[in-house]
């Protein structure tokens, strides 16, 4: 797959992020609009990616630190960046959309993949989101447990679940006079 590549946002990306959200869930009641988006990257950036595929835009993801086992209501916008003190220890993967024509080559799970590793060279320990329309079952494979105990925000519909999995600690390369298998976390 040398025709992909995860990178950071970019400000000329917030249009086709926006134009493929809205066709992803406006028909299901689950689109958030702009200003909720860019509320999501700005809680925290540096966990926020796009994917580009073939030349050009090839979807995104938006996640942020998020308590373990709560998750943003799709009617409110953040209320500001997340401080590196108040950051906890689970990332929520709240938006992942790969555009229409990037669909069936498993990217979503490329960039999740990609997620994982910046949330364990972050040092998280879980990692959640909140699948809508059935796609639990394309989590699920990937070790996310559903959590249908937990109540979630009335946005999101009756059929959502939350999921959770755990982060393994990454492990580090041993440094000169350290022992072998050190990990980090």
């Amino acid at each position: 797959m040398t025709d992909t590549r995860i990178r950071p946002f970019r400000e000329e990306d917030w249009d086709e992020v926006v134009a493929l959200e809205e066709r992803a869930y406006a028909a299901s009641g689950l689109s958030e609009g702009r200003e909720a988006l860019r509320s999501r990257y700005l809680a925290s950036p540096t966990t926020c990616f796009v994917l580009e595929h073939a030349g050009g835009f090839g979807g995104y993801l938006l996640a942020l630190p998020y308590p373990l086992f709560r998750c943003p209501d799709l009617s409110l916008a953040e209320e500001g960046a997340v401080q590196e003190s108040d950051r906890g220890s689970n990332l929520h993967a709240h938006d992942l959309v790969i555009a229409e024509r990037a669909r069936g080559r498993g990217l979503a799970h490329r960039i999740l993949w990609h997620l994982e590793g910046t949330g364990r060279a972050a040092r998280y320990r879980t990692l959640s989101m909140v699948a809508v329309r059935g796609s639990q079952v394309l989590w699920t494979p990937l070790g996310y447990r559903a959590r249908p105990e937990i109540g979630l925000p009335a946005s999101y519909g009756a059929e959502a679940v939350y999921m959770a999995k755990p982060l393994e600690p990454a492990v580090a390369d041993p440094a000169p006079g350290s022992s072998p298998g050190a990990e980090v976390g």
